[in-house]
């Protein structure tokens, strides 16, 4: 394992991550009319706190294969869509921009872990549960957005 290079993964996460904290839920979003199925907000930490991990340690692992350039690529473009989903969701109360956000990040989430899976089947698998949770979490977002038209 190369720490160094996971480090600095999990520090592009982190960042990422740290848009969430910025821009927290607050009494606005506490108030919008929210699907019954929607996550406790215990759980939101957690799952991505393990994400981010995850997707640094795949990271670092397909970064040490010659020709992971265009996985690497996947991988960035997915960390900014992911960095910029919390501010524009939270801070500017735009849900249907921060859907198109969404929409963009779900694509590369899943080219990253097509392309890792390509050069190893062991990071790529390790996205599957970012997928998953960012498909959830455009359901979501479509679904608080339907609710709360006014906030589109």
């Amino acid at each position: 394992m190369d720490w160094m290079l996971f480090l600095t993964f999990l520090a592009a996460c982190g960042a990422a991550g740290a848009t969430g904290s910025l821009f927290e839920p607050g009494k606005w979003y506490l108030d919008l009319d929210k699907p019954v199925w929607t996550p406790p907000g215990f759980m939101f930490p957690v799952v991505w706190l393990t994400l981010y991990v995850a997707m640094a340690y795949a990271a670092m692992r397909v970064a040490m294969i010659e020709g992971s350039g265009q996985a690497l690529a996947f991988w960035a473009a997915q960390i900014a869509f992911n960095t910029l989903w919390s501010p524009v969701f939270f801070g500017l109360k735009r849900m249907r921009a921060a859907l198109i956000i969404l929409g963009f990040m779900w694509a590369f989430v899943a080219a990253t872990m097509l392309s890792f899976w390509a050069l190893d089947p062991v990071a790529g698998a390790l996205l599957a549960p970012y997928l998953l949770w960012v498909t959830i979490a455009g359901a979501l977002n479509f679904s608080v957005l339907r609710r709360n038209p006014q906030f589109a």
